[in-house]
């Protein structure tokens, strides 16, 4: 398997070098030279598995040098730090599914992509005797998620930028309490986007890039949306197994990785219905879907801070696969977006959009609502991520058909949301409470790339 990027400006790679690179030296992002099918015969083989010998089952035919044994320890060791002995655990609720995502050490499905990455790094390190300094953007989970996929391994060290005040005060913890000297909290007074701009403007110095060996941890890096493939292909067995025809997911959509991931296992043959993009008011992909509106906008600050972003970083492998795998179509549609502020797209490339998605987006009040009402149903609870696709689902998913909703975030992580809707504060797990009152470190600055370059230098120097 051999893995190109988007922009056309490279020769084929490896899958190691595709992990190690993260984002393309042409500034594009990494995707299979083809998709690997699996057929129903394969599938209902498969029905019997662990999520670990799933997870390697979906993997492996996507890597072939690293040996199968040691790759399935990578993969072992991975997920034998969820707390469920099911990984990513499916419920059923008042007609709905529920696939928890959040039974990993951060409380949210980060957990599962980068305890892999993780480990992942760390084996190629080790292998090549080299050192890696990995540069992140966040909006919460993915920063907490990377921090503890990474901390004390050798060889890495770890730069997360964060919004300031902007996350959830579990995420900020959960973050700026780990003070291994290799983890590195940056506070950004500015947006996730201000934070997701600064560091493609590092990787995209390939000068610097390769002079301080960046490696990028963000859902950019393929291996992240290669490990949430898996627990696609797990709910649908999950829920096929209980007598369902037909399967459809909701995913709450930020940056794009968690439903390309369902797109690649559509890919792969996986029977998925319907992939139904959930967003809040930060709706530009459901712009895009319903209306063929792909325009930027201002970033609205809401109750699923998760979502807060107008450029989600992933959209990009699936507008190359829109296009026809044509780079050249690609490069014109972000200089076009660069220059006009959008991108637009022929008729029957909508239409295939269309076949692809479906969309819903859900205002603050709504999400509430739905954490409130739910909870009275069923009594279960939802965080406010989890509700937007909840609410989705139920506003766009048929009946009759198996709806799958991601569960994103454990609701703990944004007790103040759920507290708001149900009128009483949110258990906190025990991980959750540890936190409070430990030793913090995070530098705190301004959303300014030359003081980030400079602090990663005085660090790495």
């Amino acid at each position: 398997m051999r893995y190109i990027s988007t922009r056309g400006g490279i020769q084929p790679i490896s899958f190691k070098d595709a992990v190690m690179m993260g984002l393309a030296s042409d500034g594009g992002l990494l995707l299979p030279q083809s998709y690997p099918t699996i057929s129903r015969e394969q599938l209902e083989g498969w029905r019997s598995l662990s999520y670990p010998e799933l997870a390697f089952e979906v993997i492996s035919r996507y890597v072939d040098d690293i040996p199968a044994a040691e790759l399935k320890d990578i993969i072992d060791r991975s997920y034998a730090t969820f707390s469920h002995p099911q990984v990513t655990p499916v419920v059923k609720q008042d007609g709905l599914y529920i696939l928890e995502l959040f039974h990993g050490v951060t409380l949210a499905f980060k957990d599962v992509a980068l305890q892999f990455l993780g480990n992942l790094f760390e084996y190629i390190l080790v292998e090549r005797n080299q050192k890696l300094n990995i540069i992140g953007a966040t909006s919460g989970d993915t920063g907490s998620a990377a921090i503890h996929g990474v901390r004390g391994k050798k060889g890495i060290s770890i730069f997360i930028l964060h919004p300031h005040g902007k996350t959830s005060a579990v995420q900020a913890l959960q973050m700026t309490t780990v003070t291994d000297a290799n983890v590195h909290n940056i506070a950004v007074h500015g947006t996730f986007d201000d934070c997701q701009d600064m560091v493609k403007a590092l990787f995209g110095d390939l000068e610097f890039k390769e002079k301080y060996s960046l490696g990028a941890v963000n859902s950019i890096n393929w291996a992240r949306v290669l490990a949430q493939v898996a627990y696609y292909f797990f709910a649908w067995l999950r829920v096929t197994d209980s007598g369902e025809q037909t399967v459809s997911f909701s995913v709450p959509t930020g940056n794009f990785g968690d439903i390309f991931a369902g797109y690649v296992a559509k890919r792969m043959g996986l029977p998925i219905d319907k992939l139904l993009l959930a967003t809040n008011e930060n709706n530009i992909l459901t712009r895009f879907i319903n209306q063929g509106d792909y325009s930027l906008g201002e970033v609205v600050a809401t109750v699923s801070p998760s979502m807060d972003i107008q450029i989600a970083s992933n959209f990009e492998r699936y507008l190359f696969h829109l296009f026809g795998d044509n780079p050249e179509r690609l490069k014109n549609a972000f200089v076009e977006l660069k220059e006009q502020g959008r991108i637009s797209c022929h008729e029957n490339e909508m239409a295939q959009v269309r076949r692809d998605f479906c969309s819903a987006s859900v205002n603050q009040a709504e999400t509430i609502a739905t954490i409130r009402d739910f909870h009275a149903q069923t009594g279960y609870l939802l965080d406010p991520h989890t509700a937007v696709g909840v609410k989705a689902a139920l506003d766009l998913l048929a009946a009759d058909s198996a709806r799958v909703c991601l569960a994103t975030a454990h609701p703990a992580k944004f007790g103040e949301t759920v507290e708001k809707a149900l009128g009483t504060p949110v258990p906190l797990p025990e991980s959750v409470l540890e936190l409070k009152g430990k030793p913090t470190r995070c530098e705190i600055m301004a959303a300014d790339l030359e003081k980030v370059r400079e602090f990663v230098v005085a660090q790495v120097g």
